[in-house]
């Protein structure tokens, strides 16, 4: 894996790319450019600034019976909005990493929010529907960035010091993402991390219900039924 320990002379407030590449279940003939990989910075050893959370409030938004955004990325502090625009009953929950929480039942029309209040990711699931899942990715400042289609990052306006570089892809296990961890020194001399080398998995990972059980058949009785 190609990822720069160090960089040099780079100028305050200078934008830092990264470049994410695949390998699908390790198949060496199956590489891409993964879109939907987050990568952040954050402080190592030395204080830094942390940013503030933004006035605007963040929404994950229910419709369609899914989350959109699926993933989405918001500096410690803030609140995420979680507006049901369905015509049916939803009950958002996350009680496995990061932050936990459960909304309960509610109706269309209505918002729910979260405070996000310390750096992790979270698991974002519905109650009532198994297919609706997101993620929630809290992180210590603006320094964040979401992978495109052709796996291009770039990290905003990172002022020189020295951080930890963390990564985050769907379906990833633990260990692979510790593996892609390093400690970088921002200066002056170059403005790219390199390479992220990504394992992705072709299997779909499921999910229990808030009980930890399976999700029962919906039936015309359940919250969130709907006519077809």
């Amino acid at each position: 894996m190609a990822l720069a320990t160090a960089l040099g002379g780079v100028s305050p407030g200078q934008d830092i790319t990264v470049t994410a590449r695949a390998a699908w279940n390790g198949d060496a003939a199956s590489h891409g450019s993964p879109a939907g990989v987050v990568v952040w910075l954050a402080p190592a050893g030395e204080a830094t600034t942390a940013t503030p959370p933004s006035s605007q409030h963040p929404r994950l938004v229910q419709k369609n019976k899914a989350f959109e955004p699926h993933v989405l990325v918001v500096p410690v502090g803030s609140v995420v909005e979680f507006p049901n625009h369905d015509p049916f009953f939803h009950n958002v929950f996350s009680l496995f990493d990061g932050k936990r929480f459960d909304l309960g039942l509610y109706e269309a029309g209505a918002t729910r929010e979260v405070h996000f209040d310390k750096p992790g990711v979270s698991y974002i699931f519905c109650n009532i529907h198994p297919q609706m899942s997101a993620v929630v990715i809290a992180v210590p400042n603006s320094y964040y960035a979401v992978s495109d289609k052709q796996g291009q990052i770039i990290l905003p306006g990172v002022v020189p010091g020295h951080y930890m570089v963390h990564a985050w892809y769907e379906g990833a296990v633990p260990e692979e993402l510790e593996k892609l961890e390093r400690e970088v020194t921002i200066s002056e001399r170059n403005s790219s991390l390199g390479v992220l080398h990504l394992k992705l998995p072709h299997a779909v990972q499921t999910h229990k219900n808030k009980y930890g059980r399976d999700y029962d058949p919906p039936t015309p009785s359940s919250p969130g039924y709907e006519q077809p």
